[in-house]
């Protein structure tokens, strides 16, 4: 096993590496062209965020068989590459989720006790108190939004400080916040307008930027003190400033900004907030971790064993991924139509395999199914591997199921969502050469081809709104590809799905939801 560290990792990984046998060489200062003349002699390769792994790199590298990326996004990773030659890609995604979760503990009480104004005082001579005097965690109640790894980590050690834990995350089934003794808030507005303190820890995402904004500071607690360590954005910066200089926020505490690495922003001119330099992963326990943790996933791929946080299709041998191919993509456009058509929390899903995809392997594919369920929610931390186990964790049953033979089709993946108050149906077959299609959604009968973008509308069946809805889309200079009409007799409702060229904006959709007999309207993007 010969393997290249082409950026920095912690010294506790190359010490892991070079005891499990392998031969390492660490190299930081490569240029470009030496990388590309030298990686063709490597099985593995090291990564931090700066190399670029992508074709040019792949095309030299003729014995690579895993890339690790000591951290959490694989944005300088070009996947269809590596899973194409059976290169398999891990990284580190947990690594840092008790140093990020202590963090925020640091900062809330850094900021609720004026820490860092009393720490310049006495430096500066002077043991004058002053205007320094701060508030008790004790008894107050504490709103997390996001409540997946992180969040959770934050209530348990919140909950020892004798507070009130309340938590609001949508995607999050009613089990989790029991398991953890935490209130769940069914709606923002509710958390914001009991909590004393506000931590965010959601990935950053359409929906969670500016989550707690204007809206939000306008029914807060007068007083009321944030902590974001999740990422820039996520708390409006301009309403944060609007609500400090209003007196509604006593107090936030920042690890991260929009503007990062380079600070611009008002908030720096508040004495009482608190900013540290995006350090959530910037302890000696987390640096370690993500070095000896890409360290044994890196052996593990190389020995063919199983890895935990394979980012790409490891599962799948090489000579059998075109075959399965079909199926993995089918999987996960079925599991990423749920979130964008639902917004309840999941508390089961049911597969259903039929015909001939019941006679080979589907765990495979129930995995694609799950990893498409939560990237919408999750983006890049769901692969493959942790799929699964992100369904435990978020407290998801998982059940499998197959029958030989099945009506109109030779094969047929059904995956049914159950919520509390509903379950979701979606079906897909694949025909000919690995062509996908849609069969039926909650009932309502398809023949459909996904595309990137489809609007999805449920609309009571009556003449006239398929027009209507035509019109909107052509007033806006959105060109429909495709549509397909399926119809429920018995309660006289019916789905249209129509593949459209381009994105819908947020205008668009409330337009077209105004339409008379529309009942809800939704863009998905695959």
């Amino acid at each position: 096993m010969k393997i290249l560290i082409s950026e920095k990792i912690a010294d506790k990984g190359i010490e892991k590496l070079i005891q499990e046998g392998a031969t390492v060489d660490v190299l930081p200062k490569l240029t470009r062209q030496e990388l590309l003349d030298v990686i063709g002699k490597y099985d593995g390769l090291i990564v931090r965020s700066v190399t670029k792994v992508n074709e040019e790199l792949y095309q030299h590298a003729t014995n690579l068989k895993v890339v690790g990326r000591a951290g959490n996004g694989v944005d300088n990773i070009e996947m269809e590459g590596a899973t194409k030659r059976g290169i398999i890609v891990v990284n580190t995604p947990e690594s840092n989720v008790v140093s990020a979760a202590e963090l925020t503990i640091g900062l809330l009480l850094a900021s609720c006790r004026n820490i860092p104004g009393g720490n310049e005082r006495v430096r500066s001579g002077s043991y004058d108190r002053a205007n320094l005097k701060g508030v008790e965690l004790q008894g107050k109640t504490v709103g997390i939004v996001g409540f997946g790894r992180i969040g959770s980590l934050v209530a348990t050690r919140l909950k020892s400080f004798d507070m009130q834990v309340i938590a609001y995350d949508p995607y999050i089934n009613d089990a989790r916040f029991k398991k953890f003794g935490v209130e769940k808030k069914e709606k923002l507005e509710d958390l914001v307008k009991e909590a004393d303190f506000i931590t965010v820890h959601t990935p950053k995402t359409k929906e969670t930027i500016g989550i707690i904004g204007k809206e939000q500071f306008k029914v807060a607690k007068k007083g009321v003190r944030v902590i974001n360590c999740a990422r820039g954005g996520i708390i409006d910066e301009e309403a944060l400033n609007d609500a400090l200089n209003k007196k509604i926020v006593a107090s936030a505490a920042i690890d991260v900004l929009v503007s990062e690495p380079h600070p611009n922003t008002p908030l720096i001119d508040f004495p009482n907030v608190v900013f540290t330099p995006h350090a959530g992963a910037d302890t000696v326990e987390a640096q370690d971790n993500v070095g000896l943790t890409v360290a044994q996933e890196v052996i593990s791929a190389l020995r063919g064993e199983i890895v935990p946080n394979a980012v790409n299709l490891p599962t799948i041998p090489k000579q059998e991924f075109e075959s399965f191919s079909a199926y993995l993509k089918l999987g996960e456009t079925l599991g990423k139509m749920y979130y964008q058509l639902e917004k309840d929390a999941v508390e089961k899903v049911e597969i259903v395999y039929s015909g001939d995809v019941a006679t080979i392997d589907t765990s495979v594919i129930s995995l694609a199914i799950l990893k498409g369920l939560f990237e919408p929610v999750l983006q890049e931390k769901v692969n493959y591997v942790n799929a699964s186990l992100i369904a435990k964790n978020r407290g998801v049953t998982v059940t499998e199921s197959k029958k030989s033979t099945v009506e109109s089709y030779l094969t047929l993946i059904q995956m049914k969502v159950i919520s509390k108050n509903k379950t979701f149906t979606i079906s897909g077959t694949i025909f000919g050469k690995g062509e996908m299609r849609i069969v039926e959604i909650n009932g309502f009968t398809f023949d459909l081809t996904p595309r990137p973008y489809m609007l999805v509308a449920e609309n009571i069946d009556k003449p006239g709104i398929v027009g209507q809805i035509g019109t909107i889309l052509g007033v806006s200079k959105v060109n429909i590809a495709t549509m397909q009409l399926g119809i429920n007799d018995q309660e006289k409702r019916a789905m249209m799905v129509l593949a459209i060229d381009s994105d819908v904006s947020v205008d668009v959709l409330q337009f077209i939801s105004g339409v008379e007999g529309v009942l809800k309207v939704h863009l998905v993007k695959i």
